[in-house]
């Protein structure tokens, strides 16, 4: 294993409202290792998203902490993918892709060529002309992570990036994003409530419980067949995989 890259410790949070606070999360408490692919798992509502949120800065812990462990003492950088792929429709596929290092003033010669690449080695390039509702639902995809990575961030965080999407495209599109991310060397989280998802793509995955998520359980996935989420499926471990964490999500929601 790799060395660790983000420690998540005792982490708390709790949303307030006019009806008062609700507790979202109860001391959580994990570790993110460098070109890991680690999943979320739990019960719907139990504070999945809000630990994306957390790690990217845009909600402030209530107790505990998070810390990043980057290159060189720097805090790595972070790429949020969403649930929706939030393209510009007044925007072609190129100025898309490139809207995060035009706001960044990163734009340089160096970096275009990357994002150019990226296109090249992931079938977007002669679409980069396209307007989004010129592509399908996987190509859009494509394009969104593409443009989460025109940054380099170090950690990618996905929030159900392939919930919108219609079962069949779902595994083929899930096929695409997981050969994108293990080809870049990148970290990722995922959040997903399809256990099956979160077992054919990652390493490890974590099993919250209902809310507040405390932390119910962590397995480490060793799958002995296939290299791509699809083709890990037919492994024989996988069904005991399945069983095991549909169990313990289900006994917190009865």
């Amino acid at each position: 294993m790799d060395s660790v890259l983000l420690k998540v410790q005792e982490l708390s949070y709790s949303y307030h409202t006019l009806n008062g606070e609700t507790p979202a999360l109860d001391r959580v408490s994990f570790c993110l290792y460098r070109k890991e692919f680690l999943a979320i798992v739990g019960p719907s509502g139990c504070g999945k998203s809000t630990i994306l949120s957390l790690i990217a800065g845009l909600l402030t812990p209530g107790s505990g902490g998070i810390t990043f462990y980057g290159e060189n003492g720097h805090q790595p950088g972070i790429g949020y993918m969403l649930q929706h792929d939030l393209l510009f429709e007044w925007r072609n596929v190129w100025q898309n892709v490139t809207l995060g290092l035009e706001i960044a003033h990163k734009d340089t010669v160096k970096n275009l060529e990357r994002v150019r690449r990226m296109l090249s080695d992931y079938g977007l390039l002669e679409f980069q002309h396209k307007k989004p509702s010129q592509l399908s639902g996987g190509m859009r995809q494509r394009a969104a992570l593409i443009r989460t990575m025109a940054l380099e961030p170090d950690i990618l965080l996905l929030d159900e990036p392939f919930s919108a999407l219609d079962y069949q495209t779902r595994l083929t599109v899930s096929d695409e994003i997981y050969g994108i991310i293990r080809k870049e060397g990148k970290t990722a989280i995922l959040v997903t409530h399809d256990i099956a998802e979160a077992i054919s793509m990652s390493d490890r995955i974590l099993v919250f419980s209902s809310r507040p998520a405390k932390l119910r359980a962590v397995h480490r996935i060793e799958l002995t067949v296939g290299n791509t989420p699809l083709s890990r499926r037919n492994s024989p471990e996988f069904k005991d995989y399945f069983d095991m964490i549909w169990k313990e999500i289900d006994h917190d929601e009865q």
